[in-house]
């Protein structure tokens, strides 16, 4: 048996300009037949950018692409997937109004039927234990649904080259542990990944290359097992990021009180909620665990004012019934709201980030005619950027024209720069580079220590346990009792992911 030199993939001086930044400048990087190569860096250090290079859907300004030893020029992701380069991305390319299987179906052959795709979907998504139901229309499922519709479809074209951004974003420490799994299957067999993530540790046991990215330019390439975090952190951000300072204190009186709440899902593929109890205090970090599709999604349009259907007394902030009131009633009861979604619920897209503050604040509104006062908007914007070192072009750059990790900054930061009494965020770090991370993290925890109350929903048991006070699991539109972070461990909240937690809680 002979063994090929031929590298997979090499790029040589690749450069994209944009008006107001240099995304990447003279990139080289070289992937060679079964190597798993992560592209490490900081949020907006050009990732995504080179990625979209090499899938064909971004052209470069200069520079080649060679792969498997033949010069390329990669017009669209249509002729990528036909030499054999498929990608998963961090923000979807779903269309929601259809089903996943007519999703998939879209990006394969067209030699194969709905039929034949649909019966192939199941079989991976048993084999990978990415579950998901073939014939639910893509608006319905959470987040985390929609990453397991991409990696399918990706997987589902047997790539050479697969490329995943934050693939683990949004999945539950077991169900990344099943994708890693099938992540070296797949290298084992030839298979070259390009690997893109923020969490240090998943690069260090997947990954045997690296090449560092910084301001756009190639700064160090090594091989994660011979780094640790420290210095891996190091090479991206050219520091450590500053650990969380977690001060025990005693919680003050409810803020948010949900009683028996119980709600029909609102369509067919939903979870309908049952008999849901919880407290948020004052001065607290409540942390909700559970695997994507439980009610997270239900259970958040509810406490946001998005479903209105509750029982009167259901939900109440202070001695305030809320139940039946709207988004506007709810915010200026001071509760503010950071969605999943960044794209579409959190922000406009297509508008500036000055005016996506009128989303939810209004202070910039006066009068009878309620008149705009954009060089208020501006300032509160430009602060809002400048206070968590959000990477744009200033306060009228549009929201599409921030990576990933700057917009999730930018609209964490606008919740919290309101100041509320009570903040509800669900996935605070989604796709987040570790020092971004770490101060989203420590502004949360110095919100909750000025007295406000936070519930934080999120798929990232790290991110759960280094915030929360008290925590809940969320399975099958139930919530578990809450269990103090002192005596939550990884293994029992994996084993209430799946509802088991009554022995437990006969037991106590």
């Amino acid at each position: 048996m002979t063994t090929t030199t031929t590298a997979r993939l090499q790029l040589k001086g690749i450069t994209k300009r944009y008006p107001s930044v240099v995304a990447n400048s003279e990139v080289s990087l070289t992937v060679m037949p079964g190597e798993t190569h992560a592209v490490l860096g900081e949020n907006g250090a050009g990732k995504s950018t080179l990625m979209k290079i090499i899938y064909g859907s971004v052209k470069p300004d200069a520079g080649s692409v060679v792969f498997n030893g033949e010069p390329v020029h990669i017009r669209n992701p249509q002729e990528a997937r036909a030499m054999g380069i498929s990608m998963v991305f961090q923000h979807f390319s779903l269309f929601d109004t259809i089903t996943v299987a007519e999703n998939v179906w879209l990006g394969l052959a067209r030699t194969l039927s709905l039929a034949e795709v649909t019966r192939s979907i199941v079989s991976k998504a048993q084999e990978y234990g990415l579950d998901i139901d073939p014939a639910r229309p893509v608006h319905t499922l959470s987040v985390g649904e929609m990453q397991r519709v991409e990696i399918i479809r990706a997987l589902l074209t047997n790539p050479q080259l697969l490329i995943l951004d934050e693939p683990t974003s949004v999945l539950t420490p077991q169900a990344v542990d099943k994708l890693f799994i099938v992540l070296k299957k797949l290298a084992s067999e030839g298979c070259s990944i390009l690997y893109i993530s923020h969490k240090l540790h998943e690069i260090r046991e997947l990954c045997t290359a690296c090449t560092v990215l910084r301001g756009g330019k190639v700064t160090g390439v090594c091989n994660p097992a011979d780094e640790t975090n420290a210095s891996l952190s190091r090479l991206m951000i050219g520091a450590e990021p500053p650990e969380l300072t977690h001060r025990e204190q005693k919680p003050g009186a409810p803020v948010l009180q949900v009683s028996s709440l119980s709600l029909a899902r609102e369509d067919q593929f939903g979870v309908d909620l049952d008999d849901v109890s919880l407290q948020v205090c004052a001065g607290e970090v409540v942390g909700i665990a559970g695997v994507s599709g439980n009610g997270q999604r239900e259970l958040l349009y509810a406490l946001s004012g998005e479903d209105c259907r509750a029982r009167a007394g259901s939900i109440r902030m202070g001695e305030v019934d809320m139940a039946a009131l709207h988004p506007g009633a709810r915010r200026k009861l001071g509760l503010h709201f950071v969605p999943e979604e960044r794209l579409g619920r959190g922000a406009v897209p297509t508008l500036g980030l000055a005016h996506n503050l009128l989303l939810t604040r209004n202070e910039a509104l006066s009068g009878p005619m309620h008149w705009i006062h954009l060089g208020q908007l501006r300032a509160q914007a430009a602060d809002i950027i400048r206070r968590f070192n959000v990477k744009a072009g200033g306060p009228d750059s549009a929201a599409r024209s921030l990576s990933g990790g700057n917009l999730q900054k930018f609209i964490v930061g606008r919740e919290i720069d309101a100041r509320p009494k009570l903040l509800i965020v669900s996935q605070p770090t989604w796709g987040v580079d570790v020092g971004a991370s770490a101060q989203i993290r420590s502004e949360i925890l110095e919100l909750r220590d000025q007295g406000c109350a936070v519930l934080v929903v999120s798929e990232e048991l790290d991110e759960l346990f280094e915030l929360s006070d008290r925590l809940h699991v969320i399975a099958k539109g139930r919530l578990s009792p809450s269990v103090p972070i002192a005596q939550a461990t990884v293994e029992k909240i994996g084993e209430w992911m799946s509802g088991l937690w009554e022995a437990d809680h006969a037991q106590a």
